[in-house]
């Protein structure tokens, strides 16, 4: 068994024992390559078919590519797909006094109100009591905190300095009404092992991890993938999975470098986080 089984392996174990202990599951999906990963790691741990609905917060800044996949992939996989916009925060009615937009918000406060209040919103209309994500420890540091099944309160808020410990695979399944746990099978795998289990697998992704080229003659691709008006591609020649691999080995520039959020202010991805940001 190699390293990209025991990965395997390990995410399929993780995947089936968040279905055996938590009665309404659920999986949000950025349609990016780890959430794509952990839709083919979802099939494989039940034999085909995906048996928890996937979860899609649209905060109507997606890249049109995006959204194309998003179509052709509820169809491929044939997903029970929910998409959830907060469709007060983008009229600015009820609470919002005015619309929450980029063109009017900072890169925080837009990504917790389309992103986070979104995801409070579904939550408390289905009442799920656990959420799959597809989170690594390697993408930064405040992620480097997380358990693989780590709680969340009734406010959505994550305690990052008091984590349960997970000795023996002994998770955290307890909780009381309103909390939630979020299951993480993605925790320990690098980003090059999703890059290098995607060339293995032959697993769909979007194209926009691909070079392509810029109007300044150079060549750019997306190392993540957000709102098309705060993410930016980094400078790449690598026009295939083996030629982004080969990147990733030899790189500097950080996997997020292109999302704006991140670093709108200090600790930004740690306060988000911590008012249940993905």
């Amino acid at each position: 068994m190699d390293h990209l089984d025991q990965l395997e392996a390990q995410s399929v174990y993780i995947l089936r024992e968040a279905y055996h202990s938590f009665s309404n599951l659920c999986m949000p999906w950025s349609m990016g390559k780890d959430s794509n990963v952990l839709i083919w790691l979802s099939k494989k741990a039940f034999c085909g078919k995906i048996p928890y609905p996937v979860l899609h917060i649209d905060t109507t800044y997606e890249f049109p590519e995006m959204l194309e996949f998003r179509e052709w992939a509820r169809k491929e996989y044939d997903l029970d797909l929910i998409v959830k916009i907060n469709e007060d925060a983008r009229a600015g009615r009820g609470t919002y006094t005015q619309s929450v937009g980029y063109e009017t918000h900072d890169p925080v406060t837009v990504t917790h109100e389309l992103k986070t209040v979104a995801l409070q919103q579904v939550m408390a209309e289905r009442k799920f009591d656990a959420l799959i994500t597809g989170i690594r420890r390697d993408e930064d540091p405040t992620r480097a905190k997380e358990r693989y099944f780590s709680p969340r309160n009734a406010e959505f808020e994550w305690d990052y300095k008091d984590q349960p410990p997970e000795f023996w695979n002994q998770f955290t399944t307890a909780i009381e009404p309103g909390e939630h746990i979020r299951v993480q099978p993605l925790l320990d795998w690098a980003e090059v092992d999703i890059w290098r289990y995607i060339e293995r697998e032959k697993i769909p992704i979007p194209t926009m991890y691909f070079a392509r080229p810029g109007d300044d003659g150079k060549k750019y691709r997306f190392r993540s993938l957000g709102c098309w008006p705060i993410t930016k591609p980094v400078e790449s020649t690598a026009s295939n999975i083996s030629e982004i691999i080969a990147e990733l080995l030899v790189t500097k520039t950080s996997e997020r470098a292109g999302r704006a959020q991140d670093h709108h202010e200090r600790n930004a991805m740690q306060k988000l986080r911590a008012k249940g940001f993905m």
